[in-house]
């Protein structure tokens, strides 16, 4: 898995168009703020190292999130990270799954629509610790 995550003072998104059919119809406009947003591609691998990336994905959002001492996260899917794709619904599993341990862990989850292409604004902070990408 590869994550690029981003710790922003604003961010926004809204649903464009669903580009899977096998997920519900959705049409979501929401802002969030002081979040750590986290763009996540998952890759063929992954598959076979399930029980690695989801400890890995968890702690390096904790991890971020500490330092800039937010409890808010935004997930997003972002198959842009690389040439290699995990199947969409082993990824939306895993998602579900980190969702699942940051919020038993105190924190608030937003995630934008799964299979969909979602327009966007973000306004990312300058620290150089605001831009975070890595392979899992």
């Amino acid at each position: 898995m590869k994550i690029l995550m981003f710790y922003a003072p604003a961010f926004w998104f809204r649903t464009f168009e669903k580009v899977l059919d096998t997920v519900p119809e959705r049409d979501e406009d929401r802002a969030v703020e002081n979040a750590v947003v986290v763009f996540y591609h998952g890759e063929a691998h992954d598959t076979e190292r399930h029980g690695s990336v989801l400890a890995k994905l968890v702690k390096n959002i904790k991890w971020l999130s500490g330092k800039f001492r937010t409890k808010n996260i935004v997930l997003h899917s972002f198959n842009h990270l690389s040439a290699s794709k995990a199947p969409a619904d082993f990824t939306h599993r895993l998602v579900t799954e980190v969702r699942e341990r940051l919020e038993n862990s105190g924190f608030a989850v937003s995630e934008t629509p799964f299979g969909y292409l979602n327009e966007w604004k973000i306004h990312v902070a300058g620290e150089s610790l605001a831009k975070v990408f890595k392979e899992l």
